[in-house]
């Protein structure tokens, strides 16, 4: 059973299909057809729509892709929809800025691109254009061109006024507060199963009864399983309610990451201790999915052009891994054996992420290659942890995405380095090194010799970087 606010209504579902996406729920149980589906990928927007969470007393609002989104998520949070919006006979200032601005004309994004804005005029402290194209660039639409668009946030956001929502929060959080309890929970129907544990031990319990049923952290890759390949999932174990697994913390030695922390709870954790990380978390995917994907689900499907493994790769880091009782720690350069494969054994799964400070250079970098520059998959991904003292390397740590069967450190690349004077003779050693450890594939995103050349560019780039030979800008995603 689980238990959750349906605007203002508390909905309870007894027996329902786990395997069912928040979107197909709103669509065929619900009858709330004003969100759509456009990609069933998490690409489009069109099925955004907002959670609300109870966090320290106050409500905190997300968009996410309801395509991908279980609906064992909902438990203990609000569903707020485009339906929900309307205040009486009036629009709420979201859609009435779209109107206004003429940001709608087949109007099939348009409750997607409404809620993101609703969730941004909640989250947002006055107009900031950057802030509005972060909140906006995991919608998409191919009829206005985004400038309409744009301008709705700006009159949204530049003429803040209370709504409803903000009228009956405190009562919200209340009622949130009281679904919550620390009671293992079980969805079931339709043949298929999930658990919600809400500890770690609990955790460890039911996955060691159940070694075969899949995790769910914030199941945006593990949902395309069910929405583009259409293979049920028999049995779930849904991570979203273990706040252990999502704290992030440091000692005088590591920094500690919750392998059940979303990305954008990494992302703020590391602004200020790993800039480049912060940074290069901005790229991955959309908004929408930085609000549910998590660190230890990106690392555990293996895949070799996921964004987080090659910066944790190049950052030395370990993982702590946890079985029944029994915890281990492995470094990341071990725990990849194959293509999406791993080194985890039945009933074992990660419980937080290990970097030690000590390996951290301030010059830290991470650069993403993909055809556009917001919400897609990386062809080539490079990650540069060089340590450089009186001209000479000390220590190179270099690892890429999507030039092997797995995310990979460039050993001859780091050998030809490490205790040279970094010039232009070095960097020619390190890039024909490259070569030796990588023969990448090619595939639709990219050619294998595209690949490699690419690699070998990075390495240039930081190369010139360093030596403040190149200024790096970013152009303006939305023409204004």
């Amino acid at each position: 059973m689980i238990q959750f606010l349906l605007n203002n209504q508390l909905v309870t579902e007894t027996e329902i299909d786990p395997n069912l996406t928040v979107l197909n729920y709103l669509r065929t149980r619900q009858r709330r057809t004003g969100t759509k589906e456009g990609c069933a990928s998490g690409d489009c927007g069109a099925c955004s729509v907002t959670l609300g969470k109870a966090v320290a007393g106050k409500m905190q609002y997300e968009t996410v892709n309801s395509c991908l989104t279980l609906v064992s998520t909902l438990q203990g949070k609000q569903l707020i929809t485009v339906e929900d919006l309307k205040q009486g006979s009036q629009l709420h200032p979201a859609q009435q800025a779209m109107v206004d601005c003429h940001g709608s004309q087949c109007g099939f994004c348009t409750p997607g691109f409404v809620m993101s804005l609703f969730s941004l005029q909640k989250q947002a402290n006055g107009w900031d254009r950057h802030q509005a194209e972060t909140a906006l660039a995991g919608n998409l639409c191919r009829c206005t061109g985004y400038r309409p668009i744009m301008d709705a946030a700006e009159q949204l956001c530049s003429q803040p006024s209370s709504d409803k929502f903000d009228q009956t929060a405190m009562q919200v959080v209340q009622r949130l507060e009281g679904l919550a309890h620390d009671q293992m929970q079980e969805l079931s129907g339709n043949g298929h199963r999930c658990f919600l544990p809400k500890t770690v031990e609990q955790l460890a319990h039911i996955y060691l009864e159940h070694p075969n049923a899949k995790l769910v952290a914030g199941g945006t890759d593990l949902a395309l399983t069910l929405t583009q390949h259409y293979k049920p999932l028999p049995t779930l174990i849904a991570l979203e309610h273990i706040d252990a697994l999502k704290t992030c913390s440091e000692t005088d030695e590591t920094w500690l990451l919750g392998a059940g922390a979303a990305l954008n709870t990494i992302s703020a954790f590391l602004t200020e201790r790993i800039p480049g990380v912060s940074e290069m978390l901005q790229r991955f995917a959309s908004l929408q999915i930085r609000s549910q994907g998590t660190l230890g689900g990106n690392i555990a499907n293996a895949s070799p052009i996921g964004d987080a493994s090659p910066m944790l790769l190049a950052l030395n880091a370990s993982l702590q891994l946890q079985q029944g009782e029994t915890q281990r720690s492995v470094k990341l350069d071990d725990f990849f054996t194959g293509y999406r494969q791993t080194l985890l054994a039945e009933g074992e799964f990660i419980r937080a992420i290990s970097i030690p400070k000590v390996t951290v250079s301030p010059d830290f970098v991470a650069w993403k290659v993909s055809k556009r520059l917001d919400d897609d998959i990386s062809a080539v991904f490079a990650a540069f942890n060089i340590w450089v003292e009186n001209g000479v390397v000390r220590n190179a740590s270099i690892a890429f995405g999507g030039m092997a069967a797995t995310p990979k450190r460039a050993s001859a690349c780091e050998h030809a380095l490490t205790g040279q004077p970094l010039n232009a003779t070095t960097l020619a050693q390190a890039c024909a090194a490259l070569a030796d450890d990588f023969q990448p594939l090619s595939d639709f995103r990219a050619s294998a010799d595209y690949r490699l050349q690419v690699a070998r560019n990075l390495l240039r780039r930081y190369y010139h970087r360093y030596n403040g030979d190149v200024t790096i800008t970013e152009v303006s995603r939305y023409v204004s």
